[in-house]
């Protein structure tokens, strides 16, 4: 049910493993099982940030029950994370946070 979505303007060298990478995080920061964690990188977007082409990141974070008053948190936790695997500073990086409602996320032919 945790799905993060990592898109950003540089050539990431290991995408594959940036997702591991991600995933682990996911499911510890969340206390969800990481059997459930999804992870999409896009790299090499188009992307510009305050006017400029310097290395930024847009994160989605999108889980059930997600608990708003921990955002804070989760974002010190993403941009620590983007910052020490990718080198983008926590200033060039936007998180989108979503809890969606359980009929709203589809799985396994039904929805949770």
């Amino acid at each position: 049910m945790p799905l993060l979505q990592i898109t950003t303007n540089i050539s990431v060298e290991d995408s594959t493993a940036l997702a591991k990478d991600a995933s682990r995080i996911v499911a510890g920061m969340l206390g969800k099982p990481e059997s459930y964690v999804m992870v999409i990188v896009n790299d090499e977007s188009s992307l510009v940030f305050a006017g400029s082409e310097q290395a930024a990141a847009h994160l989605k974070l999108k889980s059930l029950g997600l608990d708003e008053s921990r955002t804070g948190d989760y974002s010190t936790h993403l941009c620590g994370f983007i910052q020490n695997m990718l080198g983008i500073e926590p200033s060039r990086i936007y998180i989108e946070f979503s809890s969606p409602e359980r009929h709203m996320w589809g799985w396994d032919c039904g929805t949770f």
